[in-house]
């Protein structure tokens, strides 16, 4: 079913469409570096591991980190490292990344995010609106330094908690 379900701590997985429509969005070729902000279930880092060679996944749920860890590296996936904390500070001591991809939704984007991402040609796909507010979709690149956003699609995802409460 295309729909999101609960994992615990009050996060759920993105549906179905959603975790594809995000990873299509990051036009990845398969030489990439990635960093994911919201590990959750460990699906989305799965998936991602599949495509390219590193991923980079941040949880502020120390059990849901752990989990996932246990199952994907009991699954055999060599090329993920993970770590408890918050998003919201991305995981500097790896940057800078291809892509960024968040699985929560804060209500702005975080300036360290943007820091995060090469200047030429650094993508972010990541949902922006508070808890009470429209969400929106956004994909974000830096081209020489500048950033360049755009809506895709309004959604809803559980809010990024954290430095952006």
């Amino acid at each position: 079913n295309d729909y999101p379900l609960s994992i615990g701590e009050g996060q759920t997985i993105s549906q179905p469409y959603i975790v594809a429509l995000m990873t299509q969005l990051l036009e990845l070729k398969g030489n990439e570096k990635v960093l994911e902000i919201g590990t959750g279930s460990g699906y989305q880092a799965a998936v991602l591991a599949e495509i390219v060679e590193e991923v980079y996944t941040v949880e502020i749920y120390e059990s849901l980190s752990k989990k996932s860890e246990k199952l994907l590296t009991d699954l055999g996936y060599r090329n993920i490292k993970f770590k408890v904390g918050d998003g919201y500070h991305g995981w500097e001591e790896y940057a800078p990344y291809d892509v960024i991809i968040v699985t929560c939704a804060p209500d702005h984007v975080p300036p360290p995010l943007l820091q995060q991402i090469k200047d030429d040609g650094g993508r972010i796909v990541i949902p922006v609106g508070g808890i009470w507010m429209v969400q929106t979709l956004m994909k974000i690149e830096k081209i020489g330094g500048k950033i360049k956003s755009k809506g895709i699609i309004g959604v809803r995802f559980v809010p990024m908690i954290g430095h952006s409460r």
